[in-house]
């Protein structure tokens, strides 16, 4: 085996899932730090936590080839003063733990990646934005951002590498985006969102999980890094890539003003549609990172190859 150690914590949701099932031919064991048991699969064994306080988790950490952590609630909500409060307490929280317990630790993990966000960039339409040049915005979720990544790079981790993944919307087989976008699709809804001139940075699971591995081998790499796929495409783009490779031929559109009304009523913030996220993952290139899906419309096809 490869890894000796692999640690996911908060990794019982679907990007968790997905990694353990990843790591878990590659390495003697996965852990999962979480504040639910779960019963052993093979090699990859749950261990509770509670994400804010010390315990017997932290041997787990222990001579780890990689730490992933994935802590966070749900940015699919209301911004109401409770929910802002606790999305930003179930990112910083977390982290700011962990740093101090790997501050301390004799034989630290190699690496830690914390998955951030792209949405820390503006929203953009007139430029892509990269890790040298592009321009941090502003209101609440990049706020989150701002915070979880100054808690992420505040601790002194001397022998523990440290990368801020910022993620984009990843596409995948079994939930995440792409089961939604595709349900849109399949009752005729599936047309362009807003306008459909907003940018969309995507990213196929497959490529965020072998780019986890990737960075592990790259010594020279920390700091901030775009885990998007090279070629963004417009929301008018992608879904009617969607209903192209679905056979739908039809899709009616969602005019702005519709999706304010929807949001509320499902409870959620139209800002997750409508911005626009025009990144692109210079960093990764530059330093020769293969993407295995670059295009989208090979992405969808690919994940159409088992229909859900």
């Amino acid at each position: 085996m490869k890894y000796k150690r692999i640690v996911l914590a908060g990794g019982n949701g679907y990007l968790g899932r997905v990694l353990a099932e990843y790591y878990k031919p590659q390495a003697e064991e996965v852990i999962i730090l979480s504040r639910k048991s779960k019963a052993a699969d093979g090699n990859i064994r749950t261990i509770l936590w509670n994400g804010r306080e010390e315990g017997d988790w932290c041997a787990a950490l222990q001579n780890a080839d990689l730490l992933i952590n994935l802590c966070g609630k749900n940015v699919n909500c209301r911004y109401t003063e409770k929910n802002m409060a606790e999305i930003i307490a179930s990112r910083v929280e977390p982290t700011t733990l962990l740093g101090r317990v790997i501050e301390k630790m004799d034989h630290p993990p190699g690496l830690w990646i914390n998955i951030t966000s792209a949405t820390i960039y503006r929203h953009a339409e007139d430029r892509p934005q990269d890790e040298e040049t592009g321009d941090i915005g502003y209101g609440f979720s990049i706020d989150v951002c701002r915070q979880w990544e100054q808690t992420f790079f505040a601790t002194n981790t001397a022998h523990t590498r440290k990368i801020a993944l910022r993620l984009g919307i990843v596409l995948g087989r079994s939930d995440g985006a792409f089961p939604r976008l595709l349900n849109l699709a399949k009752f005729g809804l599936g047309g362009k969102q807003g306008d459909g001139e907003q940018y969309v940075s995507w990213i196929h699971e497959q490529d965020v999980l072998r780019c986890t591995e990737w960075l592990i081998q790259q010594k020279e790499l920390d700091g901030v890094l775009n885990c998007t796929a090279p070629g963004p495409v417009k929301n008018n783009t992608l879904m009617a890539g969607i209903r192209h490779a679905y056979g739908i031929p039809f899709g009616l559109p969602s005019p702005a003003w519709l999706l304010e009304i929807g949001a509320a009523v499902i409870g959620t913030e139209t800002e997750l549609i409508l911005k626009s996220r025009w990144v692109l993952p210079k960093r990764l290139t530059d330093h020769g990172f293969q993407f295995q899906f670059g295009n989208v419309d090979h992405a969808i096809k690919d994940i159409l190859s088992i229909r859900i």
